[in-house]
């Protein structure tokens, strides 16, 4: 994909990003997940998604991420929610916006309500994972692999074909961002959408968001055998037309 641009934030930080048609009073801006990148196939059918409506897009890939620079074990949940804030004031500017956040993206959505609340026009969840460092990792890890973390500072976990390397600092500063005891009285749609056949994040999760939501037009979509990414073309689709429902609510 030809449209990367990259997006000096400090001295040491530049940010790789995907945007789109920036003329649009309406954008959409995505977050993806918890080490992975803008390449892959959500960030695709989005900025597909925007061209074809002709609204704003921007996918913006965190520190220490993709191709953004920064060391992945130096990052965190604040960092990276600054990161965020500062790419939408940026490129997003005063315009208004709907917030797709992806398993870690959806975290570090419901941290941007405090600065774009009257900006925010919509929220959808995919797979979310609001917290997820202290409740489906922290709590889980056996003593042994607390112990290492505390001593060494660092822990790599296998999942899968991947290699997690979790810092206590990481886990520390999730214990600052809580985002499940907010309330928000924002009155916007707010979707979340989960697989029923996710083995990485609860489903609960998806249901603990909507219910900080007080005042939100809520919903919630389980699609039937979805995994947790729901990138395939059928999940996509479903994703897509929960998000029309969403965009023509604000005509």
């Amino acid at each position: 994909m030809s449209n990367f641009k990259y997006l000096k934030i400090s001295k040491s930080k530049k940010l790789r990003y995907l945007s789109n048609n920036k003329n649009s009073n309406l954008s959409i801006v995505f977050l993806h997940g918890f080490m992975s990148d803008i390449e892959g196939d959500k960030p695709k059918n989005f900025l597909k998604y925007c061209k074809k409506r002709k609204l704003g897009f921007l996918a913006i890939e965190y520190s220490g991420h993709g191709r953004s620079s920064g060391k992945f074990t130096r990052s965190n949940i604040s960092k990276w929610t600054e990161e965020v804030r500062i790419s939408i004031k940026k490129i997003i500017k005063k315009k208004n916006f709907i917030l797709i956040g992806s398993s870690m993206g959806s975290w570090l959505s419901l941290n941007q309500f405090k600065y774009f609340n009257n900006q925010i026009k919509g929220f959808l969840g995919i797979g979310s994972a609001p917290e997820f460092l202290e409740h489906l990792m922290w709590k889980k890890f056996s003593n042994k692999i607390k112990k290492e973390i505390i001593q060494k500072g660092i822990y790599q976990l296998k999942h899968g074909e991947y290699v997690y390397p979790i810092t206590h600092q990481l886990i520390k500063d999730g214990r600052k961002n809580k985002v499940l005891h907010n309330k928000y009285k924002i009155i916007i749609p707010v979707t979340m959408i989960h697989g029923s056949k996710d083995e990485v994040v609860p489903i609960t999760y998806s249901k603990k968001i909507l219910k900080i939501f007080n005042k939100a037009k809520k919903k919630i979509l389980v699609i039937k055998n979805g995994d947790h990414s729901l990138s395939n073309k059928f999940s996509l689709k479903k994703i897509n037309k929960e998000l029309d429902k969403i965009v023509f609510h604000q005509d």
